[in-house]
């Protein structure tokens, strides 16, 4: 998924973008990681069969994104 997709099907709302966004400066993640946590929040919202990216599913991606990080980085 590029970018023009990404903006398309990973719209966030006002809390789950200022969720992220507080994650990505204390986290110190890079634009990528952005861009991957926003691919899997989607992932777990239509897992969930939401229509919308939710603040659940951000900070649940975000989990994942800090085990990987542990894990191997």
């Amino acid at each position: 998924m590029g970018a023009k997709e990404l903006s398309a099907f990973c719209r966030l709302a006002d809390g789950p973008k200022e969720l992220l966004k507080m994650a990505v400066t204390e986290l110190n993640f890079s634009a990528r990681a952005y861009d991957r946590i926003v691919k899997v929040a989607r992932t777990i919202a239509d897992l969930a069969g939401a229509e919308s990216i939710s603040s659940e599913h951000i900070s649940e991606a975000i989990q994942y994104r800090s085990l990987d990080r542990q894990l191997w980085g």
